[in-house]
């Protein structure tokens, strides 16, 4: 009823400002935000307003409020684009527009401004490009401006629906195919999106924005030779282009090419020297094959010159082993503290010096960079901890033990598998790296193939008359669960050498081990665990590349803590000896023994190179990576006593399960 009224007054405002009673809307206006004081929409109308009746400054001030509530809203970029032309400052406009069709390509009024802007400035070359820009948008059919709008503001089931009904109408229309596949992307439903993508390819060959959106959609599934293959296609056709050579070099990288990958770069830096972007990709293809010295000087090569690009800062943070000198702390809060600095590059920053704050020992300055950079990721973020605590109770009741018994057979017999599950930052990398140092195992890496599946079954439901999922999982006949194991043994050779065994790290796989049991009942499944304060702090501290939302607040971390143990414990009791639990403080405090109990899980003979995993010479992807390089230390383990007193929301949502836990043997 409430929001119904908030509509109804909304829509009254625009009215007003459409009518240009300026004044009457803003009187509503203020009213509007004293009870609702972060409403998107009302912020957004104020600005406009106040930019009308040449309320410059506070329509700059209302903006920061409204971009702090929700930080990629395109209008409210272009509405500063407006402001500031209107103001007579071309370019901060400039500036303010670029930002608005980063985040929303469909805003024309944006490229218009540029292009006025850039015109005006004699900047022909920066013309072209925008002109090329609104001629493509001239060229889209209006149903799917609007879907690309749609898509901009994170209303992606209706931008589906949209482009769906468009190319019911206009088969094989590339960019609608192409929009389709964008979205399949952001839901996660890669296979689709790969599928659309490749279909789209064919159609227009020379369509070099579908190529790149095609190789983004190979890297997400995994698919990197295929990738690679893609990106030295694009090269091919144009060998000087810098950005498609960036592109085959980020494609090297991801096949383990690093020496391919590290020269490329550095043809691409003598084209552009001291390009913070490239620098940092040098430096990512140097940490991860373990050359730390030469990670360090790449991610202070590109701060260099580029002293607020903050995921360079966030780089030499993430490698955990490095320290932050006195001069380089102060010239971070320099740039943290500038009011222009791009918000990405500000949550880079504030992380970063909650690791700088917390190696100097002052864990007070430190908690509160951490939770402010939190707070920001938190403001892009959709995660709600209930849907995440329905999504996990709903596996409990579906897969009950009834489930298991009629499916008693089913599924592909492959034992290969051995999936590693629990919350990152449990120590996941650390049995990897123990068990792939046997001669037996691959290691991989954190493979999409379960979650794909999952939200497959997911959207399979939605478009027809079957229930959704999990609930589907009931309906599966033996023939599916088969062939889906199958597949995912297919589709996960790539990532293989010649080891009878791989391991697949995906952390959030414990939400599926009914799907897993059913499809693969042969596989084995081991949980790292780790103590919830410990654990639940690691990760509020770590800026995750994606996913993993319920990081960046202390009450939903702790939230989703407690409904893992709870499907884990559900798991042990309807599936007992399925999973293998491990406590990461027992690694530590014991390192053979419990290499021994993984082994003999996994039925693999002891091999002394289990024990001396950090001499593993192989490429490690996660924040971990340097950490699982050196002898194993216990100092880590009560690092978050530290931040103790600033924890009390994440113990209260952490309730029972913290006070359960098996707490490390003496340290």
């Amino acid at each position: 009823m409430q929001a119904t009224r908030q509509i109804a007054d909304l829509k009254s405002i625009q009215d007003s400002i459409v009518a240009k009673r300026f004044d009457d809307a803003l009187v509503d206006l203020a009213e509007m935000l004293r009870s609702d004081p972060r409403n998107v929409e009302a912020l957004y109308m104020n600005a406009v307003c106040l930019r009308y009746t040449s309320q410059f400054d506070a329509a700059l001030e209302c903006l920061d409020t409204l971009k702090a509530v929700a930080p990629e809203h395109g209008r409210a970029h272009q509405e500063e684009g407006h402001t500031y032309r209107d103001w007579g400052r071309a370019d901060n406009a400039l500036q303010a527009y670029a930002r608005a069709c980063r985040f929303n390509p469909a805003l024309e009024a944006s490229w218009r401004g540029q292009l006025d802007i850039l015109r005006r400035k004699g900047l022909e070359r920066q013309a072209i490009q925008v002109q090329a820009q609104l001629e493509h948008l001239a060229s889209v059919p209006r149903p799917l401006i609007g879907v690309m709008d749609l898509i901009a503001q994170g209303h992606l089931l209706k931008a589906e629906e949209i482009c769906r009904q468009f190319l019911q109408k206009v088969p094989h229309h590339v960019e609608g195919m192409r929009l389709l596949a964008i979205i399949g992307l952001r839901l996660g439903v890669l296979d689709d999106a790969e599928f659309l993508l490749e279909s789209a390819a064919k159609l227009e060959p020379d369509n070099n924005q579908v190529r790149i959106d095609y190789i983004q959609a190979l890297r997400k599934r995994q698919k990197f030779e295929q990738a690679l293959d893609q990106a030295r296609h694009l090269l091919e056709t144009s060998p000087e282009n810098v950005q498609f050579k960036s592109l085959f070099a980020v494609e090297s990288m991801q096949t383990g090419d690093y020496e391919t990958a590290i020269r490329v770069f550095d043809e691409i830096l003598k084209e552009i020297p001291g390009d913070p972007v490239t620098l940092t990709s040098k430096g990512h293809a140097y940490k991860t094959c373990g050359q730390y010295e030469s990670a360090v000087s790449a991610y202070r090569d590109a701060l260099a010159g580029h002293p607020q690009y903050g995921e360079a800062h966030y780089s030499l943070a993430n490698l955990k082993v490095y320290t932050f000198s006195d001069e380089e702390i102060r010239k971070m809060q320099v740039q943290e503290s500038d009011r222009n600095l791009a918000f990405t590059d500000r949550i880079y920053l504030c992380f970063a010096l909650g690791k700088a704050y917390e190696d100097t020992g002052d864990f007070a300055t430190s908690f509160e960079y951490y939770r402010r950079g939190n707070q920001l990721k938190k403001s892009q973020s959709r995660y709600t901890a209930e849907q995440m605590s329905r999504e996990l109770l709903a596996q409990r009741e579906v897969c009950n033990a009834a489930l298991f018994e009629r499916r008693s057979g089913a599924g592909h017999g492959a034992p290969d598998p051995i999936f590693i599950v629990g919350l990152p930052r449990a120590g996941s990398t650390l049995l990897e790296q123990i068990l792939s140092s046997h001669s037996q195992v691959d290691g991989t890496m954190e493979l999409p193939n379960i979650l794909s599946l999952s939200q497959r079954l997911r959207r399979r439901g939605r478009q027809s008359t079957a229930s959704g999922y999990p609930q589907i999982l009931a309906e599966l006949s033996p023939e599916e669960l088969e062939s889906f194991g199958q597949q995912f043994i297919a589709d996960t050779r790539i990532h293989r050498e010649a080891a009878p065994f791989f391991i697949d790290k995906m952390p959030n796989n414990f939400r599926h081990i009914g799907l897993i049991h059913l499809i693969l009942p042969n596989a084995r499944v081991i949980d790292a665990r780790r103590h919830p304060m410990a654990c639940c702090f690691s990760g509020f501290k770590q800026l995750f590349a994606e996913g993993q939302e319920f990081t960046y607040d202390l009450d939903d971390v702790g939230r989703y803590y407690r409904d893992y143990v709870r499907l884990m414990d559900h798991w042990d009791e309807v599936l007992p000896g399925k999973v293998l639990r491990v406590h990461y403080e027992d690694v530590v405090a014991e390192l053979e023994p419990q290499v021994q109990r993984l082994l003999d899980f996994c039925e693999l003979p002891f091999e002394q190179a289990c024990v001396d995993y950090y001499k593993t010479e192989r490429a490690v992807r996660t924040p971990s990576s340097e950490q699982v390089r050196k002898p194993i230390f216990k100092a880590g383990l009560e690092q978050w006593r530290n931040f103790e007193p600033y924890l009390g929301p994440l113990k209260t949502a952490l309730g029972p399960v913290l006070d359960r836990y098996p707490v490390a043997r003496s340290q």
